[in-house]
């Protein structure tokens, strides 16, 4: 879950859906607690900060996870586009990433090999 928090400002190589949707539930929760906390504190302060703190990341694990569907980081200049940008984000998002390897780097489902472990040949 915080695989895309350790990567805070990597913009290169491909993010799989787990680390995308993962990243996006923990930015709601903490923003239901932000909400909750600026409820009481009668201010948006703590909102605010944390949508300036997680911004990078955001926009980060985004273009990884566009990279893993293939497609520029640039895509996600849709966003600017009210409702429609963020609607074809989302199908971009929820669709699954490109076997094999791509221009954007190796598959984030396919397996490590392991360094010095030699397999049995039959």
């Amino acid at each position: 879950m915080f695989e895309a928090l350790s990567k805070y400002a990597v913009f290169e190589g491909r993010a799989r859906r787990q680390e995308y949707w993962l990243f996006a539930l923990l930015y709601f929760i903490l923003a239901i607690i932000a909400g909750f906390a600026d409820g009481v504190s009668g201010s948006g302060l703590i909102s605010g900060l944390l949508a300036l703190a997680l911004l990078i990341p955001s926009i980060a694990v985004l273009v990884r996870r566009l990279h893993d569907t293939d497609r520029s980081g640039w895509w996600a200049l849709l966003m600017l586009i009210p409702i429609l940008g963020t609607l074809i984000l989302l199908v971009f998002c929820v669709l699954k990433g490109t076997d094999g390897s791509n221009r954007f780097g190796d598959d984030p489902l396919k397996p490590k090999a392991s360094v010095g472990r030699l397999e049995p040949t039959v």
